[in-house]
């Protein structure tokens, strides 16, 4: 049974992986503040890297600063409205960061309640007595038209346009997230993660991959030298959020 004695602790891990040169994804968390951000970062030069870096610097500022105060889930989409401005503002002051955004997929627990919010197709999964369940949903041309029964999920896989994203923070002055929340039980177990991993690595796999009682640094290792070996064409990062 989910109670206020729910407790969590976290660990997260990134890599460029093999075939990029460098990486735009970032991530940052703060367990005193209930807070954890995952995003994956895009646009010429260095852009994704700027883009990436402002939206998780920006919400854990915006949480920090509100020290537990803040009214969920509404600050949490404002703190992600912050984020957006920031990117974007910056993006039409300097010319070569035009155009630069990024995903966000990020959670904010307070005692047993927990939100997930997303923009883009960065995720969030959670296991749950064995049961590994995909909690966001991905912001993409490809999920979008397989949802609405247009096309299949390995026709999805293989499509030229797979890479295509719907929503993102900074391309656009506004910009709405999708807000999931639910009651956490001990034992749960919640993965953020970049497309990087899941292009690799099938549900299936992951789920095996997190399902042991190795410390969190080393089932996010797992995740991450899987998704090398498997071919590593994207940046990789993933942040394991554990609630006890």
């Amino acid at each position: 049974m989910a109670t206020a004695a729910v407790r969590f602790t976290a660990a997260a891990l990134t890599d460029r992986g093999r075939k990029r040169p460098s990486n735009e994804d970032a991530f940052g968390f703060s367990v005193e503040d209930g807070v954890y951000v995952l995003c994956d970062g895009m646009g010429g030069a260095a852009a994704g890297e700027v883009a990436s870096s402002i939206a998780v610097d920006e919400v854990l500022r915006i949480f920090h600063e509100r020290n537990g105060s803040a009214v969920l889930p509404h600050d949490a989409e404002e703190a992600i409205g912050i984020a957006n401005e920031a990117i974007y503002s910056r993006g039409r002051r300097n010319y070569k960061l035009s155009g630069m955004g990024t995903t966000l997929v990020a959670v904010v627990v307070r005692n047993q309640h927990v939100w997930v919010l997303n923009v883009g197709d960065s995720r969030c999964y959670r296991l749950r007595a064995g049961k590994l369940e995909q909690v966001t949903l991905d912001h993409s041309l490809v999920e979008e038209q397989v949802r609405m029964g247009r096309m299949t999920k390995a026709e999805a896989a293989r499509s030229p346009m797979r890479n295509m994203i719907t929503r993102a923070l900074g391309t656009q002055g506004q910009v709405t997230p999708d807000c999931f929340n639910f009651d956490a039980q001990a034992g749960d177990l919640l993965l953020l993660c970049s497309d990087g991993l899941t292009r690799e690595l099938s549900d299936s796999l992951i789920q095996s991959l997190i399902s042991s009682d190795l410390p969190l640094e080393q089932r996010c290792s797992r995740l991450i030298e899987a998704a090398k070996k498997a071919g590593g064409h994207d940046n990789i990062t993933c942040v394991l959020v554990q609630a006890d």
